[in-house]
């Protein structure tokens, strides 16, 4: 029994041995993503971007405001001057929370009174909004601590809060988490459908013999490629139907956007998701290492790098970067503008280019890959 059990043990170290892209695969991407798990997975909410409307404009106003950023969670980048700004700036994710400081509040602050502040937070993520309102909390705790003991004093009171807020989260006001992750479960189902299903459809070809036969056919390489991922085009979109009409039905997320606004860029999306699974068919020869790295390519990076469950803003600077390699990111951020706050194309416009530009960059890729496969055979 141990001479056979030695015998195929060592026949298989030599297959694998042999199989370079293979043992790539199984060496490289287990460490690789270890250190990404370390950077990226991580709950804490840091610089968060603040939009300020201050009605105000005072010394006093002004001295919150520093206050605020002097807790260094928040990172100033919008002045608001008007009313119709806050929902666009909300909208459009240029902010994920607006302070809006009204016109009496110095005025409040001297007659000894409470001045109330008030806060939207972005309420999709409900998670990272319960935490900023927490960082929002204490640095006002921060700065009434300063007046406190002075005042209270002045009026012999037992307690003052000089400012008193008011937090109010848009988009998802009941902080449900369900509702921020269908629409990054959506995603991940799409892009780990298409990517696994065209990389295996493709090399099956190879290991069946029959790529032979449609090289020496009239078909070119981009009509090749193009007509396999098709049929998986169209089942990927039938699931997303179905996904969507689950999660109304289970756990309520209706769409709040537009419908056809939302089947265009979900198709984008695929394509996109599909253009790699053919890079994947080209550079594989096996089934085994086509499913290995179509699993590798597409599910741990939608997972870590695409903001379905950790928020990007918190990575470090050189993950931020490399969270660009899956399409799943970008998709999640239209997923939430259409289904949560139902904003148009105007407020995620550039996240339809960068899929278009994986789509091209992949197939691309692709055919020149196949093209060296083939004259060197």
């Amino acid at each position: 029994m141990i001479p056979r059990t030695k015998a195929i043990a060592l026949k298989e170290l030599k297959q694998l041995l042999r199989d370079k892209r293979f043992l790539f695969v199984l060496i490289f991407f287990p460490v690789f993503y270890l250190g990404l798990f370390g950077y990226a997975v991580n709950f804490d909410v840091h610089h968060i971007k603040l939009a300020v409307y201050d009605q105000d404009r005072s010394e006093e106003s002004r001295s919150f405001i520093n206050s605020m950023l002097a807790s260094q969670y928040f990172d100033l980048t919008i002045y608001i001057t008007n009313d119709s700004e806050v929902r666009e700036i909300l909208n459009d994710k240029d902010a994920q929370i607006v302070m809006v400081i009204p016109v009496d509040f110095s005025e409040k602050l001297f007659r000894k009174e409470n001045a109330k502040v008030q806060f939207l937070v972005d309420g999709v993520d409900g998670n990272t909004a319960i935490i900023i309102s927490n960082y929002v909390n204490g640095a006002a705790q921060n700065y009434n601590g300063k007046f406190q003991p002075e005042i209270l004093a002045q009026v012999g009171a037992a307690s003052y809060l000089p400012i008193e807020l008011e937090t109010r989260f848009w988009f998802n006001p009941s902080l449900e988490s369900t509702k921020f992750f269908v629409p990054g479960l959506i995603a991940m189902i799409l892009i780990v459908t298409a990517i696994v299903s065209v990389s295996l459809s493709l090399v099956r070809e190879k290991e069946r013999g029959t790529i032979e036969q449609i090289n020496v056919s009239s078909i070119n390489i981009i009509e090749l490629l193009v007509g396999k991922s098709l049929p998986y085009v169209i089942i990927a979109l039938i699931d997303a139907a179905f996904i969507l009409i689950v999660g109304y039905l289970l756990f309520d997320v209706v769409v709040q956007g537009n419908l056809l606004l939302l089947f265009f860029c979900t198709l984008i999306f695929i394509f996109a998701s599909t253009s790699i699974g053919v890079f994947v068919s080209v550079v594989a020869d096996t089934q085994q290492v086509a499913f290995s790295m179509a699993i590798f390519i597409s599910l741990l990076p939608s997972v870590i790098l695409s903001g379905f469950v950790f928020p990007i803003e918190s990575m470090p600077w050189i993950i931020q970067i490399l969270t660009n390699v899956t399409p799943a990111k970008f998709f999640i951020r239209i997923l939430r503008a259409i289904i949560l706050r139902g904003v148009g194309v105007q407020a995620f416009w550039d996240q339809l280019i960068y899929l278009t530009l994986f789509i091209f960059f992949f197939l691309g890729l692709a055919a020149i890959v196949s093209k060296r496969k083939e004259k060197t055979t």
